[in-house]
């Protein structure tokens, strides 16, 4: 008797607390529908776009040897300093070259002399002749003498000018306007001929140095419109195409092309690497369809990218995707979305998967 009460009693304990748990259960509330703009997916075309991807660079630039060999006395220049055309650079020691200056003009002033001698007997043996005092052959030999002192006296002189000539590449200067990029050298340190001593460059003037692929240099003709973007900056310029390389010898099967910049843009460097996209008429590459998404449908998580789509519940749900080119505004999807599938462009509210939507 005393087993059946208490089995009684336990089961009504069960349905007390069973209860009492759904007093306490939170009330779920339904948040309202997210409004939103939606689109299709469409495929879209590839055939009037190129793509390459480069660095800028100023248009003129140059790297300043000498061609002394010597110490360097003194080198004025560091980099990122803005300097004018020119300007001294840098200094290297000239000890050699003014010895072999003074060993010149002491030739120059033998030659001079033994011509100003030649000279006074050709005077005087021209006289002789005319008096018949002297014969053809001595006046001849004159002649000859006279010529071979002045010519040794204009070899003394041309030297002095390659003397001269060399000592402006004891002081060096600036060949152009700009930013010192690059220094190697330093003061102490021994020049070489043809040893780079320091870069400039005139950041007055940039250009895109881009490599365009064998498939698509065909398509690329000087004066078409490009769209660069600058990475890091994430901004997009203008420019033109001004050169066009026909081989690709040296660069591993990629074809030079150089867009020069329509605006001057302070905030872009030189070095800094660049996407652009040519607008051609057609290419020679087979043609086909692929999805395009905006940018500003793309959902960034970490590492992860996707997308918001509506299924047939008007709910969100973010489905990851595998992007591929940049075409401007809008981003290739190599795989996770289909054709005419319909995506979330945009939303008046805060979307997450799972939330209730209405399109406009």
């Amino acid at each position: 008797m005393k087993k059946f009460y208490l089995s009684i009693m336990t089961i009504a304990l069960v349905f007390v607390i069973a209860s009492c748990g759904r007093e306490n259960e939170p009330v779920r509330k339904e948040l309202p529908a997210v409004s939103v703009n939606v689109q299709q997916v469409e495929g879209s075309s590839t055939s009037k776009y190129v793509t390459a991807s480069g660095k800028i660079e100023a248009e003129n630039s140059v790297n300043i040897s000498t061609r002394m060999m010597g110490y360097i006395t003194s080198f004025n220049v560091k980099i990122g300093q803005k300097v004018k055309q020119g300007q001294l650079l840098a200094t290297i020691n000239s000890t050699d070259l003014l010895a072999k200056k003074a060993q010149v003009e002491a030739s120059i002033n033998q030659a001079t002399t033994a011509y100003n001698s030649a000279k006074r007997d050709y005077d005087r043996y021209v006289i002789l002749f005319n008096q018949k005092s002297a014969t053809q052959k001595e006046l001849d030999d004159i002649t000859t003498h006279l010529e071979m002192t002045k010519a040794s006296m204009e070899v003394a002189k041309q030297m002095r000018n390659e003397v001269m000539a060399q000592f402006a590449y004891t002081n060096i200067t600036a060949p152009l306007s700009g930013v010192v990029t690059g220094t190697f050298a330093k003061a102490g340190d021994m020049a070489n001929p043809g040893m780079p001593l320091m870069s400039i460059e005139n950041d007055s003037k940039l250009q895109a140095v881009l490599m365009v692929s064998e498939s698509d240099i065909a398509n690329i003709r000087q004066g078409i419109s490009v769209n660069v973007n600058v990475k890091s900056l994430n901004k997009t310029v203008n420019g033109k195409v001004v050169e066009v390389s026909t081989s690709a010898k040296n660069t591993g099967g990629q074809y030079i092309v150089k867009v020069n910049l329509d605006k001057n843009d302070f905030s872009i460097l030189s070095g800094m690497f660049v996407n652009a996209i040519f607008q051609v008429e057609k290419s020679n590459s087979t043609q086909k369809d692929i999805v395009l998404l905006p940018q500003e449908a793309i959902v960034n998580q970490g590492q992860l990218q996707g997308v918001y789509v509506i299924n047939e519940n008007q709910t969100a749900i973010l489905r990851w995707l595998r992007l591929g080119k940049s075409y401007g505004e809008q981003v290739e999807v190599l795989s996770g979305l289909s054709v005419g599938e319909k995506y979330i462009v945009s939303a008046d509210g805060r979307l997450f998967n799972g939330s209730r939507v209405s399109v406009k």
